[in-house]
């Protein structure tokens, strides 16, 4: 589809039943990858990635140097505990909380077991936002929606990365993630699109 301003849009849509669980980088519990850049990217040489997780009994989060991350909290209570500062912010459904990859933090699930977004970035390379239910509008990003509930073509944590003036249903709500290089003009590249 192609916009008067000449821009051409486009949504990929990004299963969430096609997503296979793969251990923590430490093995203390499940995750589950969106999407990562670049394309086929491991634990330790992305730019960036994002996942969803979940967290069923208290321990330490895995260590990543030189990553930035934001969790937010899909369904459940969290209590994130910095073992250093020996101080810990609960987080409730839709709350974020944004920590270095390096820092240790335990994740402690209260009431039960949580599920949780988990977006990470390669510090001085990229950045990140995330906001609930009212898409960023940022140029040269890459956008990342992620529903919380079903909608017209859309499955409870079904992904869709976002290019161009693409439109979601009316009905849609869940998280936006908007990734953007630190200087895009370093590369000479821009964001990148992690499904092609």
């Amino acid at each position: 589809m192609t916009h008067p301003d000449n821009r051409t849009s486009a949504l990929h849509l990004l299963p969430a039943a096609q997503r296979k669980a793969v251990p923590w980088k430490n093995g203390g519990g499940k995750t589950w990858e969106i999407a990562a850049f670049p394309p086929g990217a491991g634990m330790d040489d992305f730019g960036w990635r994002i996942s969803t997780a979940e967290v069923a009994a208290a321990g330490p989060f895995s260590n990543f140097g030189q990553v930035d991350r934001i969790l937010t909290v899909i369904e459940g209570r969290l209590e994130l505990y910095d073992v250093v500062q020996g101080q810990g912010v609960i987080l409730e459904a839709g709350q974020s909380h944004a920590f270095a990859g390096d820092t240790p933090i335990e994740g402690r699930p209260l009431g039960g077991p949580v599920r949780d977004l988990n977006v990470m970035v390669r510090r001085g390379v990229w950045t990140a936002q995330v906001s609930l239910d009212r898409p960023p509008h940022l140029p040269a990003a890459t956008v990342m929606a992620i529903a919380r509930r079903a909608s017209a073509g859309f499955n409870p944590l079904d992904a869709a990365l976002l290019e161009g003036a693409a439109e979601l249903p009316a009905d849609f709500t869940g998280f936006f993630v908007c990734l953007r290089r630190f200087n895009p003009c370093v590369s000479g590249q821009p964001a990148g699109n992690p499904t092609r």
